[in-house]
């Protein structure tokens, strides 16, 4: 379907989903959350797509924030339901189920920087500025920031980008554990390509057994966990993709993982 505010391609099981407002650096306004939704509503089901790559249009952004500009006019009533809204965007890209890689070159910040936490992989650019300036705008983060950061980088760096709302360099945030990778800038695209590539080979539900295991699993003690992890591995053992990956390793071949 057509998207005013997103882009979409599909090659080779690797689903490209670019926030496309960059006259606006890519801000999040409410029909481009909308739009994400449902994008990611459509992907889920799409037996073509085995990974998603997340980017923003242009070089000076991944997403600069929320589009102020709409967050200026709203009442509490209508601040409380657009948070809510945002959030289980979020929440919907981190239990996605298929591999969601953020490819971040310029601004990451507010909202942007929340999107980019909601995924599982997180590959940025050595230019690239991230941050919760929330605070400069009288409010805080509104669709899981403080709780993301807080598990990606622990209580001190989620209270000091918080409370001061200053941006900070990629190698930082890579440091504080907020970013997976960190390359230059002009292998951004190739680093990417090469990480979803690599995804969309593997078992899709061996994949998927990982981002539950630790995404849901992780949430729970240690005792639920090892349960979840044992019913993810018991059913990948069902998969012809299983059966395809063990007899590769003792053919000494390249396994071809069909998703079965």
């Amino acid at each position: 379907m057509p998207y005013a505010n997103l882009l979409i391609e599909t090659a080779g099981g690797i689903r490209g989903i670019t926030i496309h407002r960059p006259d606006k650096l890519n801000a999040l306004n409410r029909e481009t959350v909308s739009e994400l939704r449902s994008a990611f509503d459509q992907a889920a089901t799409d037996p073509r797509v085995r990974v998603i790559v997340l980017s923003g249009s242009g070089p000076k952004a991944f997403v600069a924030g929320a589009d102020i500009s709409e967050l200026a006019k709203l009442s509490p009533v209508e601040a409380l339901e657009f948070s809510r809204y945002g959030q289980e965007l979020m929440l919907r890209i981190e239990r996605f189920g298929k591999p969601v890689i953020a490819k971040i070159q310029g601004f990451a910040l507010g909202g942007g920087m929340e999107l980019a936490m909601a995924c599982h992989l997180r590959i940025a650019s050595d230019a690239a500025k991230i941050g919760q300036p929330e605070i400069n705008l009288g409010i805080l983060p509104g669709f899981g920031g403080t709780q993301r950061l807080l598990r990606l980088a622990g209580r001190s760096a989620a209270l000091e980008l918080c409370l001061l709302g200053h941006h900070i360099g990629a190698q930082r945030a890579y440091e504080l554990g907020a970013l997976t990778r960190v390359v230059a800038a002009d292998q951004l695209d190739a680093e990417v390509q090469k990480l979803a590539e690599q995804l969309a080979a593997s078992a899709p539900q061996a994949l998927r057994g990982v981002l539950d295991a630790v995404l849901i699993g992780g949430e729970t003690h240690i005792e639920a966990g090892l349960d979840y992890e044992s019913q993810a591995f018991a059913i990948c053992a069902a998969t012809a993709d299983m059966k395809e990956g063990t007899s590769a390793f003792l053919e000494k071949r390249k396994p071809v993982f069909r998703g079965q």
